[in-house]
């Protein structure tokens, strides 16, 4: 009787753990990413077989976990959201079964879902996720094939810093080693790191349909949020609470979270590129620098604002502010397929420069570099500096930022104003 119910309370634990409803309806479907792994699979060398693993969980206070965070070319692939997986494509069919796939995933395990987690599973995978061919991590020791036999072998660099989970046999530690094992590798010309880069900055510069729908989502709701801080700053407000108002905006409209740590800096906390304390008690009668973009089904917006906490610029403030303005607009002016990516960097770049001259604050335009530190553009998506080709020209469905920005810290060598 004591083993009976035991076994019911285990089931009864796996049925709760099974079922969640009430979720949103436009994650990507299965179909995109089956479209993916095709148009990955067309970049393939002949011969030759990639390999994609999970991200690692990453520790977060002893041993509580920051909450989970897919490796965007995984998800991309595959719609797979846990970790400890790995993924193989093959350019030709493999085997008698003439299989071009194979997924390992997490084994589905009651009690551990009780605690972090519903888990899919191989029957999960199957079913959500649209693979015919899905196995326990724990088989992919034994998973009878010669890596050997490949003219290329495709992979990313591992993370750094992974740990090896000994309780767990399976883990991405384990898969690693295992992968590794099988192949050989040592660092010879049958593997490419080169290559695993080449085809997923191809694939990934430029957005489908359904990626940009997902990114108009993103972007919108984080303007929405921006207007928000907007319309309650003051004086009196302190960073953390601007930050707040992001966060709240972003959920409250179904987005997971926010793509990047915000950055939100008063004063001279708006010098400092990537500011992430958040924690001035007042801004004062000071610029606000609102670096802040959500992230909804995996897609990044990136935006930045700068507003006067009072709600007037000074005239000086007004003048930096204008010629970034004008240094944005010159750019969106030639933000059109065929345009060198590397001249939305020059464009901006010349504008700035020569408005710092016309303003006193520089004298040699290679100087702009002091105040004006990083390029104008990056590739934004699953990634907020998403994976491109950031030597070529533009191309239609690219989507990037036009962020120039002016930085003068206080006692910087130039008028006082």
């Amino acid at each position: 009787m004591k083993q009976f119910l035991v076994l019911f309370a285990l089931l009864f634990s796996l049925s709760r753990v099974q079922s969640q409803e009430n979720l949103p309806t436009d994650y990507l479907s299965k179909e995109f990413h089956k479209e993916r792994r095709d148009a990955f699979r067309a970049l393939m060398p002949a011969n030759s077989a990639a390999v994609i693993f999970s991200y690692p969980e990453r520790v977060f206070s002893r041993d509580i976990n920051y909450n989970f965070h897919q490796n965007p070319d995984m998800y991309y692939l595959t719609g797979y959201k846990e970790p400890d997986a790995v993924l193989l494509l093959f350019k030709e069919p493999q085997g008698t079964e003439k299989y071009s796939e194979v997924l390992f995933v997490r084994e589905r395990n009651a009690q551990k879902e009780t605690w972090t987690g519903r888990r899919l599973g191989v029957e999960g995978a199957k079913s959500k996720l649209g693979f015919e061919k899905v196995y326990n991590g724990k088989d992919f020791k034994d998973f009878e094939l010669d890596f050997k036999k490949f003219d290329k072998i495709i992979y990313d660099e591992s993370s750094p810093g992974i740990h090896d989970n000994t309780y767990d046999p399976a883990d991405l530690f384990n898969l690693i080693q295992v992968f590794k094992t099988k192949a050989g590798i040592v660092n010879d010309d049958k593997t490419s790191t080169e290559t695993y880069a080449n085809i997923t900055n191809s694939l990934r510069e430029i957005k489908t349909r359904e990626e940009i729908e997902l990114m108009r989502k993103s972007v919108k709701l984080s303007c929405i949020a921006h207007n928000e801080v907007m319309k309650a700053v003051g004086p009196d407000m302190s960073e953390n609470e601007a930050d707040g108002i992001h966060a709240y905006i972003h959920r409250h409209y179904g987005a997971e979270g926010e793509g990047y740590p915000p950055i939100v800096g008063a004063g001279a906390n708006g010098c400092i590129l990537h500011y992430g304390e958040n924690n001035a008690l007042k801004i004062d009668n000071q610029l606000l620098l609102m670096d802040v973009g959500s992230e909804y089904h995996g897609y990044s917006a990136d935006v930045t604002r700068t507003v006067p906490a009072n709600g007037k610029f000074t005239p000086e403030q007004k003048a930096i502010y204008d010629l970034v303005y004008e240094a944005q607009e010159a750019v969106f002016k030639i933000c059109k397929p065929g345009t060198p990516f590397q001249d939305l960097n020059k464009i901006s770049r010349e504008v700035i420069a020569n408005g710092l001259i016309k303003l006193g604050i520089i004298t040699d335009p290679k100087d702009a570099r002091i105040y004006y530190p990083h390029s104008c553009s990056h590739f934004l998506g699953l990634d907020v500096h998403d994976k491109g080709n950031y030597t070529s020209a533009l191309k239609e469905n690219m989507i990037f930022t036009v962020e120039p920005g002016i930085y003068i810290p206080a006692n910087s060598k130039c008028d006082k104003k």
